[in-house]
């Protein structure tokens, strides 16, 4: 009774009052920031705007909304972005369903990441970015199914690929590093537009292979050749990152030659 009296008296608080009030605290901070990021990051297509199709001004208004602010208001470009004026439906495509565009920060090249639209709106943009001037299309759906190639055009892909593509994304498809802070991206799971969409484009330090360097039924074997290597692992084992020579011979220098020395220190140190 006497200490109870003592503490209304002196109107002192528990001891553990802070540390509960900051908890308390903490805890309606991360409600609140979890319900902000839940209504932020809510899917567009559950919006009832796009319970019915998108049409070409729907895709002028969602590019000024998120495109324009680096390639211009009629996309004719800027020192930010520059003009989409003819790259055609197929280039929209690639750079938006793989998530380069809209660009999350100025660098050396957009990076892919998680589609920030949906594919019905990257189809309306596309049609407005294609109603400006003539440009590639989204690439037909025959020159996409690889389920029928065969296994003399599985070959022709494996070395077109070797001869025009090899150089730059490694000959299992790997990637490498290029100049000034730029790499050619790995080639793994992509799907068979982006790829097609990719040598019809040629999107950022790529060339541009159109159907007259590369016909659409050698696109379709070098997609094919892509999909093989996904479905078939290194059968050799670990594949090092598929860098090639330097990695295996890397590898040897430091373990095998490496256990080599380790093991001789052994046996000269063990009493006669």
């Amino acid at each position: 009774m006497n200490t109870l009296a003592t503490r209304k008296k002196t109107g002192r608080r528990h001891p553990l009052a802070s540390a509960a009030l900051l908890l308390i605290g903490l805890v309606a901070a991360g409600g609140a920031s979890a319900a902000v990021g839940t209504v932020a990051n809510a899917s567009p297509a559950t919006d009832a705007v796009h319970a019915q199709a998108l049409t070409e001004q729907d895709g002028a208004e969602l590019y000024r909304a998120n495109c324009a602010s680096c390639h211009g208001m009629n996309a004719e470009g800027t020192e930010n972005g520059p003009s989409l004026i003819g790259v055609g439906a197929a280039s929209v495509d690639f750079q938006v369903m793989t998530g380069r565009m809209p660009m999350a920060f100025q660098g050396p090249q957009a990076l892919e990441r998680a589609p920030q639209l949906s594919q019905e709106q990257s189809d309306a943009i596309g049609a407005w970015v294609a109603s400006l001037a003539p440009g590639p299309d989204v690439p037909e759906e025959q020159w996409l199914d690889t389920s029928q190639v065969t296994e003399e055009e599985l070959a022709t892909g494996a070395e077109l690929f070797r001869i025009n593509c090899a150089m730059c994304h490694n000959v299992a498809g790997a990637g490498g590093a290029l100049t000034e802070g730029k790499f050619a991206p790995a080639l793994n799971d992509i799907d068979a537009a982006h790829i097609y969409e990719a040598m019809l484009t040629g999107p950022q330090n790529m060339p541009v292979f159109n159907d007259n360097n590369i016909a659409p039924e050698q696109k379709r074997a070098i997609i094919a050749y892509l999909h093989y290597l996904d479905e078939n692992p290194s059968p050799g084992g670990f594949n090092l990152g598929s860098l090639g020579p330097v990695s295996e011979g890397l590898f040897m220098w430091i373990f095998g030659l490496g256990g080599i020395v380790a093991i001789t220190v052994w046996l000269t140190s063990r009493p006669n």
